[in-house]
């Protein structure tokens, strides 16, 4: 990680989510939030972008963009079952509808299972950018991540991975933490890690049954902020300068600039419009539903939609209806109350709009805030945010004598100012210092 802290290689205008084949996978994960969006549609709906719709998209997403790149993320469902000719056609008509000079940002968001050697020659023919779906390694990703006749997939994703990394694609990889992987934190982190994966992107799990109630593969939120908190300590001593994890770059981009560049670490929110392969667009990937449609590419300018009042009330919202609870938090500048999907529990004193994932967003920031404002400062003043790994290490080498040479009656050198034997020694975390 070098000295710049601009976030990197940003699209100069929002990103639209498109579904081409709208809910529809090969795939059957439990903790799936889209599969049960196709109850909006008629029995008899094909699930298929039309090349009428898929013209009259691109053409609005670039008559909406204040310049190039126009990024589109191509998602799904599974966006590869839509076909190779689908995504011919739709580039055929980027190129024709950009400006000279203009380009277009293509990305796949895919569980991989489909990528083949064919697969693999378009999207580094097209050089598309590729967000890849894997939970660790085969015990934490096969428990949840299934095809419909039941079937591990993970041997089918990292075969996926190779084919990439032979035409020279590196994916970014979208890691969810559940119930099962929020078990293994550091299993699942250095299964990626070692697997040479450079960006992680790691992604909480909250569903909800049709009464509201949170599903068991959901994680807990104290275990999702002990997941990150685990998982952080090993990474800013050891992997700070070889793995980009999305949510701690957002973390220094907030101590360093002041502010996020996701919308979920964003005060407002409400730019990352979804479009449904029928042409339908919804104030977000999280919000396809009736009440949240803004209309249709068919029928309407995004970038009207995107600033219709009631999408701009939609964005303003995630600020606006923060709890008192949280206004008051000292982490809210990390996580500016989470993503408003999320915000269905209650504060301590009974106000509505907590989000689900408080308690681990608390867990997190308040253990890594210090690290990563020391990142910043490094950052600030020119030098490599990596550096701290060498900072730490000499603080680790000094603490572990510490404890090699504290006796049973001394203060005990964690400094919680009670004696060694009362406390990590009677505890036996100093058996773990160092290790």
């Amino acid at each position: 990680m070098g000295t710049s802290l601009v976030s990197p290689d940003t699209p100069t205008t929002a990103v639209t989510i498109a579904k081409p084949v709208g809910p529809i996978c090969n795939l059957h994960c439990e903790y799936c939030y889209y599969l049960d969006k196709a109850e909006l549609f008629a029995g008899d709906e094909r699930f298929k972008m039309s090349d009428s719709v898929l013209r009259d998209y691109l053409a609005q997403a670039i008559a909406g963009a204040h310049g190039s790149p126009v990024h589109v993320v191509w998602h799904g469902g599974e966006p590869l079952l839509a076909g190779r000719a689908f995504y011919e056609r739709a580039f055929a008509i980027q190129a024709e509808l950009a400006p000279e000079g203009w380009r277009w940002l293509n990305s796949f968001q895919t569980n991989g299972t489909l990528l083949d050697d064919r697969w693999a020659d378009f999207i580094a023919e097209h050089r598309i950018a590729v967000g890849l779906s894997l939970d660790g390694g085969p015990d934490t990703h096969d428990a949840l991540r299934h095809d419909r006749r039941g079937r591990a997939t993970h041997h089918r994703v990292l075969e996926a991975l190779a084919r990439l990394r032979a035409r020279g694609v590196e994916p970014d990889v979208l890691c969810t933490v559940n119930a099962t992987t929020a078990a293994e934190p550091l299993a699942v982190y250095r299964f990626l890690r070692d697997l040479g994966v450079s960006w992680i992107q790691f992604i909480p799990v909250v569903a909800r049954d049709r009464d509201g109630a949170v599903t068991p593969e959901s994680v807990d939120p104290a275990a999702f902020g002990d997941f990150l908190n685990e998982i952080f300590d090993e990474w800013v001593r050891h992997d700070v300068n070889r793995v980009v994890v999305q949510g701690f770059l957002e973390g220094l981009f907030v101590t360093a600039n002041g502010r996020g560049t996701l919308c979920v670490t964003s005060e407002t929110c409400g730019q990352v419009l979804a479009v449904e392969h029928d042409g339908s667009v919804y104030a977000c990937d999280h919000f396809v539903d009736p009440e949240h449609r803004l209309g249709s590419v068919t029928s309407d300018s995004l970038l009207d939609l995107a600033s219709s009042p009631s999408q701009v009330a939609f964005g303003q919202a995630k600020r606006d209806a923060l709890p008192t609870q949280c206004r008051q938090c000292p982490v809210l500048s990390f996580c500016r109350g989470g993503c408003p999907k999320d915000r269905f529990t209650t504060t301590d004193d009974a106000e509505a709009g907590l989000n689900y994932l408080c308690e681990g967003y608390r867990r997190f920031y308040g253990h890594a805030r210090s690290r990563l404002e020391r990142m910043g400062e490094l950052a600030l003043a020119g030098q490599r945010p990596s550096s701290i790994m060498g900072e730490l290490a000499v603080e680790d080498a000094q603490r572990l004598r510490a404890f090699q040479l504290a006796r049973r009656n001394d203060p005990c050198p964690c400094g919680s100012g009670r004696k060694y034997k009362h406390c990590c020694l009677a505890t036996g975390h100093a058996r773990n210092v160092g290790a």
